[in-house]
């Protein structure tokens, strides 16, 4: 083979490597660039930077009234109740018992009641005619004693032996007197004791008819203000199988069947940890969310923080501070028990430039974020003013930057605030 054509043939393949070479940088190139284009960015944000608190909790009311099962009433039994969530107005009734037993005990006292009133009756009439006998018992005696002076009063004119005779009928008469005086005595303070123990039967009769009255008036239970019902928990089977009261559960004295909270006085009472109490003041502002109305944000501030932690029964068992924010201009939807967050502001940075949380990363212990440019990303090194769950405040970038939110796998250039 001859020198040219070998020269043309090494040509030939510098330029095929060339060419190969060319095309492999321009694909890693283009591919790189493709990379970078798919990078998810957020522009940056200037402007006032609330830092926030965040708390799990659940909606309550400082005021609420409970509905209970009367307490001097035994087998007590629902018959009927009102529905869970169901808004009432004062005075409307919202569970009623079954009345049977307290109607058979009304029928029986009013029988008594019947009976003290004809004993009563009795005595007074049986009194009066014992008055009257006495009267006239004690009349005769008196009769009888004048009678007996009469004839004494003539022992001047007759025999001695009659006068005697009639000294002594006087004094056997006045003697009988005093007896019949004392006997008439007698039978007016056993009237009088009649009468005032039928009296106290009679009365303690009625007091009976009017508590067991009462006790028929309470079961139908009203409620004293507007709201919304909330059954209370049946726990009779064990706290395991709890679940709300219903019509047809038996129900002991006193025991609590629902309740109405006032809807007038509903607050979010969150849960706070312990390394976050020290941070929280009274009056800051509060941003409720609840997970019914994920679309809506509810205003309120600090209004109390419990002095002491509280046990939390959830699982992992817990002990954390509540914190109680009334909402301002609730809702007619708000219902208590609803399950939300609240974000506690405890600090506004004004003019602060804000970047999405997952902005931020970590280089050499340091925060970066990724800088979207003409050529490329650029990482700028930037300093945290305030980290909150989903934006961390920053110093060290433009205020119309965007950043990425994933770390691209090359930067053109490092910057320092």
């Amino acid at each position: 083979m001859s020198p040219r054509r070998i020269l043309n043939r090494a040509a030939v393949a510098v330029a095929i490597l060339a060419i190969a070479a060319g095309a492999f940088f321009g694909l890693r190139h283009l591919r790189r660039a493709g990379a970078a284009a798919s990078l998810p960015v957020a522009p940056a944000r200037k402007g006032d930077f609330a830092e926030i608190l965040r708390a799990r909790g659940q909606v309550g009311a400082r005021r609420s009234v409970q509905i209970a099962a009367p307490r001097n009433v035994q087998e007590l039994k629902i018959v009927w109740l009102a529905e869970p969530s169901s808004p009432v107005r004062a005075g409307d009734v919202v569970v009623r018992f079954d009345p049977s037993g307290a109607q058979r005990q009304l029928n029986e006292n009013l029988a008594a009641l019947r009976q003290a009133q004809a004993a009563l009756d009795q005595a007074a009439a049986q009194a009066r005619i014992t008055a009257e006998q006495n009267k006239l018992d004690l009349a005769t005696a008196r009769y009888d004693v004048e009678r007996a002076r009469l004839e004494a009063s003539k022992q001047a004119i007759v025999s001695v032996l009659q006068g005697e005779a009639s000294r002594i009928d006087l004094a056997t008469a006045e003697q009988k007197l005093r007896v019949q005086e004392a006997v008439c005595d007698l039978h007016r303070k056993s009237d009088e004791a009649k009468i005032a123990s039928a009296t106290r039967q009679l009365d303690k009769a009625q007091a009976d008819v009017a508590l067991t009255r009462q006790r028929l008036e309470q079961m139908n239970v009203r409620t004293p203000l507007e709201g919304v019902v909330s059954c209370a928990m049946n726990q009779t089977q064990g706290w395991m199988n709890a679940r709300p009261f219903r019509a047809g559960d038996q129900v002991w004295p006193g025991a609590v069947v629902a309740e109405i909270p006032d809807p007038a006085t509903l607050q979010m009472e969150g849960k706070l940890d312990e390394v976050d109490r020290g941070h929280v003041e009274l009056g800051d502002e509060v941003r409720i969310h609840l997970d019914a109305f994920p679309e809506q944000v509810f205003r309120g501030t600090v209004a109390a923080v419990s002095p002491l932690t509280e046990m939390i029964f959830e699982w992992p068992y817990s002990r954390q501070f509540v914190v109680y924010a009334p909402i301002g201009n609730p809702d007619p939807r708000l219902r208590s028990k609803m399950n939300g967050g609240m974000d506690i502001v405890i600090r506004h940075i004004p003019d602060a430039i804000g970047v999405p949380s997952k902005a931020v990363f970590t280089r050499n212990g340091k925060p970066v974020v990724y800088v979207a440019g003409a050529k490329g990303y650029r990482r700028m090194e930037v300093e945290v003013l305030a980290r909150n769950p989903d934006e961390v405040a920053v110093r060290g970038i433009a205020a119309d930057a965007s950043v990425a939110l994933a770390e691209p796998d090359s930067v053109q250039e490092v910057g320092r605030p």
